[in-house]
């Protein structure tokens, strides 16, 4: 598995997030290798899609994050890792399974290839991994063609969601007016900067994505397109503005999340010059 950068250095700030500050440390001076895969890159790209998925509440605890948000979606539900940990791992795995028993939560755990002990002890402990997914990256840079540099026509952009949950809920089938609810919140707690993308076909919404872009990075996520209209190029015309629209705003990479059974998906992902870095896992009793 190799993390897909350019071998150039290049500047990155490291920043995590806790319930009541952010706290950003000196600006770092990183030597990156094509071929291989460093804990840090891996937690790097793991805590800028965290930014830009929040809970609805977050407990900090010795280098991980403890997420609740009533139940719904894993990432908004789940215990991540920040950064490396200074107390026993039986102990903070206590610790986490009495947090999500007290908010009446399974206690599930968002690990990467990069926590491989962790996975080990909670195998011990009766838990499973599950919803294997692939994160793939690609650098801005190599994505210039001679007849793919301007954002595709009937494309269009926002820095609010006005008129992009609608289309949303009703492609993913979320009719629940709690979820509905949880989701709007989920969104109004991200920092990053964001966008909104609607693609249009035939005067109506046919596919939607965001993006949350931070320290030069893009998270493409929420990529949808009515079920009505797959298999027409929707799907890669959305990807490509979403590319666009990101170098547009000065992100040097983009990223997003991809499970593995999920074929279709992976292969546009890949055809469009995304490669993979690392799998996270659900890990879950």
């Amino acid at each position: 598995m190799h993390l897909w950068l350019p071998k150039r250095r290049f500047r990155m700030h490291f920043i995590y997030r806790s319930n009541i500050m952010m706290k950003s440390f000196m600006e770092n001076e990183i030597h990156v290798y094509a071929g291989s895969v460093k804990k840090e890159q891996i937690r790097l790209l793991e805590n800028i899609a965290a930014d830009g998925f929040r809970a609805l509440e977050e407990t900090d605890y010795d280098g991980w994050e403890l997420r609740f948000t009533q139940g719904f979606t894993g990432r908004a539900n789940s215990v991540r890792i920040k950064e490396e940990s200074t107390i026993e791992l039986k102990q903070k795995v206590d610790f986490c399974e009495k947090a999500y028993a007290e908010h009446d939560l399974p206690c599930s755990f968002k690990l990467t290839d990069a926590d491989r002990d962790i996975i080990s002890l909670l195998e011990k402990r009766g838990y499973k991994t599950a919803k294997p997914t692939d994160v793939m990256l690609l650098a801005l840079d190599d994505t210039d063609t001679d007849d793919e540099r301007e954002i595709p026509e009937n494309v269009y952009f926002g820095t609010t969601p006005d008129g992009w949950f609608e289309p949303y809920f009703e492609f993913e089938n979320m009719h629940d007016g709690i979820q509905q609810e949880l989701t709007r919140k989920i969104h109004a707690k991200v920092s990053a900067d964001k966008i909104y993308i609607r693609v249009m076909h035939k005067e109506q919404t046919a596919a939607v994505a965001s993006l949350a872009i931070e320290n030069g990075y893009s998270l493409l996520h929420n990529v949808v397109v009515s079920p009505d209209l797959r298999g027409i190029g929707l799907g890669k015309k959305l990807c490509r503005a979403a590319i666009l629209k990101s170098k547009e705003c000065g992100a040097s990479y983009i990223f997003l999340q991809v499970m593995q059974n999920n074929p279709i998906a992976l292969s546009l992902y890949r055809k469009l010059g995304f490669e993979k870095q690392y799998t996270y896992y659900y890990v879950v009793k």
